[in-house]
């Protein structure tokens, strides 16, 4: 199936755990909504979002979804049954020798993600290169489908062992389980790659979520209609919901990943490509480096399982909007990972009753309460009050040093965040600008950028919604891999042999997504290795890749060794159609005086003062302006601090400098 002629209106839609975001292009035009999520269904705010966007017209919805990430965290995936070869039943109580607690006498056991009763063993054997050592006969075949069938399972997981050397029992195996009415996740389909423990927890896992996946999707796409609807994957590219429903583990990260599509695009257009993205939603925050691209990692954990798909490389902490304050049996101050959520919410939203961030920063005067999503949802502030100065009692602590207090733990997590994916990974923080997001994230960026010494932060437009704006963005892409293990200096014309099969798949697949001919874009790669080691890189395949492997080695741990011989563990294909490349900033930049819309009390730095509150919407391109200020738009709130210049560009972005600097 194609889509067929693409449709002039492009409607993105992220769901959070908060709320929900929606950015509709319909030609130069851009028009946005936030409203609260519905987690006992997400699809109600994802329909109703669209009903108040699109009305009864046509449009290409691209989805970001929590829907596979929710069922796997919270243990409401499909049940499962594991199919593999005779002896390897315990693959997944066994994993890896790597332990989360190793010097506790009795650690906690992994979440059983296929217990031991829904466990079928196989009688058949491929060797590692290939060879059939025990051929899988018809009788076995039978067998197999009958004991799968006795176990009552929704959705089959097959994982055979070396299957990605010679899939051709599994693909037996498939085609009879599908015969006889079984859903099945194919290891060789899933993750054609060599390490049975994470290749076995890939295609589990998405056994587990793509039954739910697709019940989501079809009760969604009966809301849509006749509409065409893409789903965002976690490596930031769209596919087709028929797709997604079927391969649900490529989108565990779907939302975040649209977020760091749509920061990038805006940094790039700013002349920006050196980022730390900071994402801060209702419920957690997500952050990641940008050097140059978007960061891609294939060894994601997921609730405790491997999940071995291309993933844009994205580290996650529970800080967000929705985090509640609490004191614990010592009485210290401890904020999240337990959120809110939509429901009930933070106790200004009217319906919680424990205190969160967002409270903080609203009994602080952080937030504009007549003109929170555009004057739509006005805030409780009373009720807040009563909350927070009833916690602060309890703390003995006056309630505003304890909702400066809730703030600085917040942002201690956040900060320790940011250096995961900066410091730690060798990267200095100076040299890069932090872009901030999601509803909260303006709140906050000025005393992170400080507490990592950085001393440039760029809020681009839409900073609220910027993760359904890069839904809207994205490009459609497939990956695809093969493990080979050939030494690295095998001939290129074995090599080129090697990726004919994925350049087949990729060319057909992409094909039925409607992208053909000069529309696709191969970009072809390499997993490698010092032979002997565990672990790979991944290089482009072009030009000379041992060198380029070399390189890259050394800028990672510090040396190279030029003599020792390499291997090539994987082959990866990247195949691209590329998206929209909207002007989402059209007409956003108006000329006229830089004035407040009220001066009024702020609480910064433990002392209150008078700060003048700026609508965004009207700020003058090219105006400036010192901290302290509060910059208010629809869909988010902008904290400037005492020392930071702000400066909006010709492009509509805040361009935040450190006075002195």
């Amino acid at each position: 199936m194609t889509d067929p002629q693409p449709p002039s209106r492009l409607l993105g839609v992220d769901t959070g755990g908060t709320f929900t975001d929606l950015v509709l292009l319909d030609g130069s035009a851009v028009r946005t909504y936030k409203l609260p999520s519905t987690p006992d269904d997400p699809s109600r705010a994802v329909l109703e979002g669209v009903r108040h966007l699109l009305g009864e017209d046509q449009g290409l919805v691209f989805h970001g979804s929590t829907v596979a990430t929710n069922a796997l965290l919270e243990g409401k995936g499909a049940k499962v049954t594991l199919v593999t070869t005779a002896g390897f039943g315990d693959l997944l109580q066994i994993g890896r020798q790597n332990r989360a607690q190793l010097y506790a006498l009795q650690p906690a056991g992994r979440t059983s993600l296929v217990p031991a009763e829904r466990v079928v063993e196989v009688r058949e054997r491929v060797l590692a290169d290939g060879a059939v050592e025990v051929p899988l006969g018809e009788a076995e075949v039978e067998r197999v489908v009958t004991a799968v069938k006795a176990t009552g399972c929704e959705s089959v997981a097959l994982c055979l062992l070396h299957a990605y050397a010679n899939p051709k029992h599994e693909a037996q195996l498939a085609q009879a389980l599908l015969a006889a009415g079984c859903r099945v996740s194919a290891s060789h389909r899933v993750l054609p790659e060599y390490r049975e423990f994470e290749r076995a927890s890939t295609t589990a896992v998405n056994a587990a979520v793509s039954p739910v996946m697709s019940r989501y999707l079809e009760r969604l796409q009966v809301g849509l209609g006749e509409r065409p609807l893409r789903i965002m994957q976690s490596n930031g590219g769209a596919i087709m919901a028929g797709t997604a429903g079927s391969e649900a583990v490529r989108t565990i990260l779907s939302g975040p990943a649209g977020g760091m599509v749509g920061a990038f695009a805006a940094a790039r257009a700013a002349g920006l490509e050196r980022i730390i993205t900071f994402d801060m939603g209702g419920t957690s925050t997500d952050v990641g480096l940008c050097d140059g691209r978007i960061p891609l990692t294939s060894e994601t954990v997921i609730a405790d399982w491997p999940v071995k798909v291309p993933m844009i490389d994205i580290h996650t902490v529970g800080a967000g909007g929705g985090s509640i304050a609490r004191l614990d049996a010592g009485g210290a101050l401890r904020v999240g990972p337990e959120s809110a959520g939509a429901a009930p919410g933070p106790v200004c939203y009217g319906r919680g009753d424990r205190v969160t961030v967002t409270d903080a920063n609203l009994y602080l005067g952080r937030l504009r309460p007549d003109r929170f999503l555009g004057g739509r949802m006005p805030l409780a502030v009373d009720r807040c009050r009563q909350a927070l100065e009833e916690l602060a009692t309890a703390a003995g602590l006056a309630p505003q040093r304890l909702a400066e207090g809730i703030i600085e733990v917040a942002e201690e997590t956040m900060a320790g965040a940011l250096r995961v994916v900066s410091v730690a990974r060798g990267f200095d923080p100076r040299d890069f600008t932090l872009l901030p997001f999601g509803g909260a994230g303006g709140l906050h960026a000025c005393a992170l950028a400080e507490m990592l010494a950085m001393e440039r932060i760029l809020i681009p437009a839409h900073p609220g919604l910027l993760s359904a704006v890069g839904l809207v963005r994205a490009d459609v892409i497939r990956d695809y891999s093969r493990s080979v293990l050939r030494p690295g200096n095998v001939a290129q014309m074995e090599l080129a042999e090697l990726f004919r099969p994925l350049e087949q798949q990729a060319v057909a697949e992409m094909g039925a997504e409607g992208i053909a001919g000069a529309a696709l874009q191969l970009e072809p790669s390499l997993d490698m290795r010092y032979r002997g080691q565990s672990f790979e890189i991944t290089v482009p395949m072009a030009g000379d890749f041992c060198r380029t492997f070399h390189q890259r080695y050394q800028g990672l741990y510090g040396y190279r060794d030029e003599q020792r011989d390499l291997e090539i563990v994987t082959l990866r294909l990247r195949a691209v159609g590329r998206g929209p490349r909207p002007d989402l900033q059209h007409g956003l930049c108006r000329a006229s005086d830089l004035s407040p819309l009220v001066v009024e009390p702020l609480v910064v730095a433990g002392h209150e003062r008078p700060c003048p509150v700026y609508q965004r919407s009207a700020l003058p391109c090219g105006a400036s302006f010192s901290g302290p200020a509060l910059i208010v738009e629809e869909t988010a709130t902008h904290l400037i601090t005492p020392g930071w210049l702000v400066r909006v560009d010709e492009g509509s972005n805040l361009l935040l400098e450190r006075e002195g600097a």
